[in-house]
């Protein structure tokens, strides 16, 4: 084993631990600032030091469950605004939750303004410190753990990985290349001069090899996953016999989580439809006053097995976009998307009519985006495994809605979805709907696909 790697990994885990903690100690004694200095003198009867104490050790749990929600502890890796704006979402969160339970122990109502005031000062302070908090130990992480140099090993499909990854600097830095189609003794031998491997599309028997390889030599291994390494990952042990087995049961969530993802569906739709009808009244009024044109914009999509069904979104486009019949997304400069379009897309304003799509039961609010069956079809031609995505109902949000784009790849986008499809269950959707309050603030999230492309391009 590499001593001077393991140390390295050591020294890394425990800089994370230590950023993490400093995090959670500064937000932590904010709020117990403004516990002993104001909170408490809403209180008619204030607390013992124990009650005191029990407040902010409550609220520091709280904060640690809801950063790690928001991956917002991942220091170094991620890149410091999104980082930071996890962090302040999360905390805005926990806030949200302190000022109720502050409410509920004041039960004053004459003192819920001047409380809601207090906790948004709390939180605007809270938004400097994790600022400054982030911003110090990334740049003291990247000063004392400079990037890995890394032997990328390609296969014959392209794609943009190496562009991706060599954006960020700060963490990878893709020094050489070699096909994968070269000796494994070549290969092995190439090693030697590099910190960690990328094994790009590379297919799955000679993938393996190298991986072994990498293995024995000690080496980090970066790779593209193939859908069946997706599905296999989601499998169980088998601990009967005294030969490893793994079972892929390829079932998706049992009934009894089902049930509770349908009441969720409808108590969220419902509790979102009366508060953005506000939004709602007003975005309806400004498009119809904009061309005279309609409202909403119905189209057929696809949810759970292939079944089609109407989603309604605010329209965007003007009302001929698609005049000549050929179906096609949106692209990163599109002439047909009005002003008020490029507003209600960017903030996801035009996603909300589906609230009632999710109401009715045809789609949930986690799942797998629905994709129109003209798309399905020319995707599924290159990439077959794309009708897998149709095992889940249809969603507004989604594993490939967080960690992807607008415009990634319809394989990415199956990938990602892949991965819903294995790991889904009441907590993951928990964790995705909590996610896409950061997405929502994410600009490269709504980038259209290229100029003159009717679809995100698949890449296999």
């Amino acid at each position: 084993m590499n001593n001077n790697v393991t140390n390295i990994e050591t020294k890394k885990r425990i800089f994370r631990f230590v950023s993490s903690v400093a995090l959670v100690a500064v937000l932590s004694t904010l709020f117990g600032v403004m516990w002993y200095m104001r909170f408490q003198m809403l209180m008619m009867q204030r607390f013992l030091s124990v009650g005191n104490y029990l407040m902010i050790g409550l609220y520091t749990v709280l904060t640690v469950l809801m950063i790690n929600t928001f991956k917002g502890f991942s220091i170094g890796s991620g890149r410091i605004s999104i980082l930071t704006m996890s962090q302040a979402i999360a905390m805005g969160l926990v806030n949200m939750l302190e000022f109720i339970i502050l409410l509920l122990m004041t039960r004053i109502k004459a003192l819920m303004w001047m409380t809601l005031a207090y906790v948004i000062v709390l939180t605007v302070a809270q938004a400097f410190a994790v600022l400054m908090v982030t911003y110090i130990t990334t740049k003291i992480y990247r000063a004392v753990f400079p990037p890995f140099s890394i032997l990328n090993i390609y296969g014959e499909y392209e794609n943009d990985l190496v562009v991706k990854m060599n954006r960020r600097a700060d963490k990878y830095r893709i020094t050489g290349e070699m096909s994968c189609r070269e000796s494994l003794e070549k290969i092995t031998k190439e090693l030697e001069g590099y910190d960690a491997v990328l094994i790009n599309d590379v297919p799955s028997e000679i993938r393996n090899d190298i991986v072994k390889a990498c293995f024995a030599t000690d080496k980090r291994v970066y790779f593209t996953p193939k859908i069946s390494d997706i599905l296999i990952k989601g499998s169980e042990e088998v601990n009967l016999f005294d030969t490893p087995l793994y079972l892929c049961k390829n079932v998706g969530m049992d009934g009894i989580s089902a049930a509770i993802k349908r009441m969720g569906d409808i108590l969220i739709s419902g509790i979102g439809i009366i508060i953005t009808s506000p939004i709602m009244i007003i975005t309806a009024i400004l498009i119809h006053k904009y061309d005279g044109g309609p409202v909403f914009y119905k189209q057929t999509r696809c949810t759970i097995g292939g079944k089609e069904y109407k989603i309604m979104k605010f329209r965007s486009m003007i009302t001929d976009a698609e005049k000549d019949g050929k179906a096609r997304l949106a692209s990163e400069h599109d002439d047909r998307i009005t002003p008020i379009g490029h507003f209600i897309r960017a903030t996801r304003i035009d996603e909300l009519p589906q609230f009632f799509n999710i109401l009715k039961g045809e789609m949930s609010v986690v799942g797998p985006r629905p994709e129109r069956p003209e798309i399905i079809a020319e995707y599924v031609k290159d990439v077959p495994e794309f009708a897998f995505r149709t095992h889940v109902k249809a969603g507004l949000t989604g594993y490939a809605q967080v960690y992807g784009k607008y415009n990634t790849t319809s394989y990415d986008k199956l990938k990602l979805d892949m991965i819903y499809c294995e790991k889904c269950s009441v907590l993951l959707d928990i964790q995705l709907i909590l996610m896409t309050l950061r997405v929502i603030f994410t600009k490269d999230a709504t980038e259209g696909v290229a100029e003159g492309e009717t679809n995100a391009n698949v890449h296999k």
